[in-house]
């Protein structure tokens, strides 16, 4: 069986990982069971004060695009044990995040609480459910998450620019 870790450790990866001296922490780490692949109560405890996320995206090409997702905390929520889902408010009308999943599903999010210098990323594939008055939901199908080392988080990146 595939470690969830595998989709963001592709053979060039741990190629690379091998070469600069990191393989052999993560293939110990794999082989305890890797990252979570399933929406767990730590996660949803997580959702539940968190309220800025970065949503990836790519075109059928391969062109990148990443979004920034906010709204008051909690506003990403879990479905199951599986899923995870947001309102997509309406911003600059431009639809690129969503365009993007039309033709490529696959997803990464990176989700910040900078207040407790915690991150999570989350990989999967989405999909967005139109809702009356221009609005979507976004549905997260989990593939793989993994709480991000917290280095370099400014606790005062969540403060409003005044209080800085």
């Amino acid at each position: 069986m595939k470690a969830a870790s595998d989709i963001a450790f592709t053979p060039a990866v741990k190629q690379q990982q091998s070469a600069r001296g990191s393989r052999t922490a993560y293939a110990r780490m794999e082989a305890r069971g890797g990252w979570n692949s399933e929406v767990t109560d730590e996660l949803r405890e997580f959702l539940a004060e968190i309220d800025t996320a970065f949503l990836a995206t790519a075109s059928a090409d391969g062109q990148p695009y990443v979004q920034h997702r906010g709204g008051p905390k909690g506003f990403i929520r879990a479905i199951d044990e599986q899923r995870i889902a947001f309102v997509d408010y309406s911003g600059n009308r431009q639809y690129i995040s969503t365009g993007n999943l039309a033709e490529n599903d696959k997803v990464c999010m990176i989700l910040i609480d900078f207040a407790t210098q915690r991150r999570v990323k989350v990989w999967g594939t989405a999909r967005m459910i139109d809702l009356p008055n221009d609005q979507r939901i976004c549905e997260i199908t989990v593939s793989a998450w993994d709480v991000n080392c917290p280095k370099h988080i400014n606790p005062e990146g969540a403060l409003p620019t005044e209080d800085r």
